[in-house]
């Protein structure tokens, strides 16, 4: 009897893992979590020359989105797309940097509000477009088709995440 060889994949060649993976589970989840890395790369580089990180855009974005009446900080943190465990710090820079303002909320002095500024729009508009490449250039491999699939499929595990962690870790049966 002769063994087949089998053929690395491509993330073993990508991150020259000699072993295989302990599971079909496994290599996905590395998957993820790979190509995530490389987009937030391709986003940081995108804002980078104009001195913010893609998780303070995220935060200006966030706040356009809001309009004029602005958010509350934990508000703005529990909308972010990656989170941030410093929205304090994040917040702070920003405003620092003039692209955002804070205000005590009227009916409770206890809340922050926080609004993105003429600056902080003006840079948006100048940032948005290479935001919008930098996040196109990886899903453009895929047709249509198979954008909306893997939208469906990463949806599933994020559903799956959101319940394990309500039953404290254990994953779903699969």
């Amino acid at each position: 009897m002769t063994l087949v060889a089998k053929r690395r994949s491509a993330l073993q060649e990508e991150i020259l893992q000699r072993k295989p993976f302990r599971s079909p589970a496994e290599e996905a989840s590395l998957s993820v979590v790979r190509t995530a890395s490389l987009m937030r790369r391709a986003m940081n580089s995108a804002v980078s020359p104009f001195g913010i990180t893609q998780p303070q855009y995220n935060v200006l974005r966030i706040l356009r989105g809001a309009g004029a009446g602005g958010l509350p900080t934990l508000t703005v943190r529990d909308r972010l797309v990656d989170e941030a465990p410093g929205i304090t710090r994040l917040v702070n820079k920003l405003e620092r940097a003039g692209l955002l303002r804070r205000e005590r909320s009227t009916p409770d002095r206890r809340q922050v509000i926080c609004c993105v500024t003429r600056e902080g729009l003006a840079l948006l508009k100048k940032v948005d477009p290479l935001i919008e490449a930098a996040a196109d250039r990886g899903p453009t491999a895929l047709t249509t088709r198979e954008q909306r699939s893997l939208v469906h499929l990463l949806d599933k595990v994020r559903r799956n995440l959101r319940e394990a962690g309500r039953r404290g870790g254990r994953s779903a049966p699969g």
